[in-house]
């Protein structure tokens, strides 16, 4: 994998990732395929709304079907028929989140299996802490993280240099390491301990990942900390030494206000290397790409645009669809860095801190999120948005044929409100680039 930074302007970048199986021009958005498949929309419809590269995940796959049977049949991108890059996360977040929902639903439909529950939390085979004590299932050592399934509860072990071998196994294009990603009400020691393992896991990962000599793939690293700008910064300096082949941000879009995390951007954006691809991982609407855009972030996957159209809500352009709107630059404006009303960790930006943004930046608070499920729709002949070159809006389909689709739980109206959603995203990247 090589990156190529062709301009860049005020924090803001247009360049290009080259891989083995396409080049994507960034900055990019990577639409959500979690077990290989983007729910609803097929292979080559995710390639005529614009998708260049795709996101799969590494703890999702592993459980099911495995990737020894993925590569048997020729790797990813030929099991689900898309042969353009996939990137494929680590699995470290699904580890976490997913293992304390297993424990609340083991609790609530099953107490005779909170004994055998407990011996797993308080197993003594593992020199280990727990990022959430009280009901998670995870466990956490030097030598990696101890989860079960969310499946049927089989017990897992992953290491960082498991994780690379899955990965390879895939045949993907961009591996992201095994990290530790710490819930967003996390103690500052446990964030702290969460940067150390991060870095440490990010080292083996690299050692792995070369001694398998796989061409030709990039391996990213991923920095934690927090909300804690020093730990953020610390982390990154120290990823920084091996020498990724791109950087991505963890832990924003994990129960943290959104306006909360746009320092850490900021500083990070500042710190990471330039000639090297930068990935905020899960973040998140339309407006906050654009304002990740504008602190020097290149790369984007979140899953609302899909969740969001499977329940019927759209965005659109508040002042309607056309370039203008779009390209539109707002000048000496400001960020807030921070939220006055919430104390802050020590070493944090200071409370109400306004930090001066450049005076090149693309106008961000430009697009809305719109229920198709209210009444007003139900006979609402006009489509989602006039303009939009989306397969729903294109095609004539009115907001008031959505809406009685959805409601009648036909696939059609999902998958229409989901492709309009991933267009309007996609479309948003290639316009800023």
């Amino acid at each position: 994998m090589q990156f190529k930074l062709y301009k860049n302007k005020s924090n803001l970048r247009k360049g290009e990732v080259r891989t083995s199986h396409g080049v994507i021009h960034s900055p990019f958005f990577m639409p959500v395929g979690t077990v290989g498949s983007v729910k609803g929309v097929a292979p080559w419809e995710l390639d005529d709304l614009g998708a260049e590269i795709i996101l799969s995940n590494t703890y999702h796959l592993h459980l099911r079907p495995g990737e020894k049977l993925i590569k048997k049949l020729g790797g990813l991108r030929q099991f689900m028929g898309w042969d353009r890059p996939i990137l494929t996360d680590s699995g470290g977040y699904q580890v976490f989140s997913l293992g304390k929902k297993l424990d609340n639903n083991q609790d609530t439909k099953n107490n005779n299996q909170t004994n055998s529950n407990n011996q797993i939390l308080n197993s003594k085979k593992l020199k280990s802490y727990d990022l959430k004590p009280k009901n998670s299932l995870v466990r956490i050592s030097s030598d990696g993280v101890e989860f079960q399934s969310h499946l049927d509860g089989s017990k897992h072990f992953f290491t960082p240099e498991k994780v690379i071998d899955i990965q390879l196994d895939l045949g993907v294009d961009i591996l992201m390491p095994l990290d530790v990603c710490p819930a967003g009400d996390a103690s500052s020691k446990e964030i702290e301990r969460a940067v150390k393992l991060t870095i440490e896991w990010a080292r083996r990962s690299k050692k792995a990942f070369e001694a398998s000599e796989a061409c030709c793939p990039g391996l990213f690293a991923i920095v934690q900390g927090g909300l804690d700008p020093k730990l953020r910064e610390e982390c990154a300096q120290e990823l920084i030494k091996l020498d990724m082949d791109g950087y991505a941000v963890g832990g924003l879009a994990v129960d943290h206000e959104t306006r909360d995390m746009w320092g850490i951007v900021k500083l990070l954006g500042e710190i990471l290397p330039k000639d090297k691809p930068r990935y905020l991982m899960g973040v998140g609407t339309p407006d906050d790409i654009v304002k990740a855009v504008n602190l020097g972030m290149d790369m984007f996957d979140c899953v609302l645009p899909t969740r969001l159209g499977r329940h019927g809500a759209v965005f659109v352009h508040k002042n309607g669809n056309n370039q203008e709107t779009r390209y539109k630059i707002q000048t000496n404006s400001n960020i807030q860095a921070s939220n006055p009303k919430k104390p802050r960790p020590t070493g944090e930006v200071s409370p109400g801190r306004r930090i001066k943004a450049s005076s090149w930046k693309l106008k961000a608070d430009e697009y809305e999120l719109i229920n198709l499920l209210k009444s007003r729709y139900r006979t609402d002949p006009e489509v989602i948005e006039p303009g939009c070159g989306c397969p729903a809006c294109k095609g004539g389909f009115s907001k008031a044929y959505i809406s009685h689709l959805i409601r009648e739980n036909e696939i059609l109206g999902l998958r229409l409100a989901t492709m309009h959603n991933l267009y309007l995203y996609l479309t948003l990247l290639k316009d800023i680039e």
